[in-house]
């Protein structure tokens, strides 16, 4: 597995080399050269890549909540994941917010209990909280209250997004 990811890198650089022709050839060709040494670099140190998954949807689009927490229990089996929630989300996680259900997706209840039991990190966007009503202490048992070193430090690897 390590090989063909290794040659599939190659294989990669050597397209991208390619394709980078032009007054910025030299420039382009560093960069790339330099995001290969670093994946590489990565994976032969064993690290793994941080999802940070951001919930702005709240009760009102229970698809759109459901759904990104079905997604950080999948991708925790495997990778280092923080979860996000600010704008309208906050509703979902505070102590009177109501136990979301759409289609086959397990209840937000369950789910954010779930990711809680597996160490996944739960935060809530201060302000947005603020804004909606609510107080720290408002915030379901095992969320916290986001801050921005949390963002960097919860992985070795690179930080990849997934905006719901």
């Amino acid at each position: 597995m390590k090989t063909k990811l290794i040659l599939l890198a190659f294989a990669l650089l050597a397209i991208f080399l390619t394709a980078c022709e032009g007054p910025d050839a030299e420039l382009d060709k560093a960069a790339v050269q330099q995001i290969v040494n670093e994946t590489l670099a990565a994976q032969q140190a064993g690290q793994k890549d941080g999802i940070l998954i951001h919930v702005t949807a709240g009760p009102d689009n229970p698809h759109r909540v459901l759904m990104p927490l079905q997604m950080a229990a999948m991708m925790s089996e495997s990778q280092d994941v923080i979860m996000y929630f600010d704008i309208d989300a906050v509703k979902v996680v505070v102590k009177d917010a109501p136990d979301l259900t759409y289609a086959q997706f397990p209840s937000s209840k369950t789910q954010l209990k779930q990711l809680l039991e597996k160490g996944v990190p739960l935060y809530a966007c201060p302000g947005c909280l603020q804004a909606a009503g609510y107080k720290p202490e408002d915030l379901m048992e095992g969320l916290q209250i986001a801050e921005k070193d949390k963002f960097f430090s919860f992985t070795k690897g690179r930080i990849v997004t997934l905006d719901y």
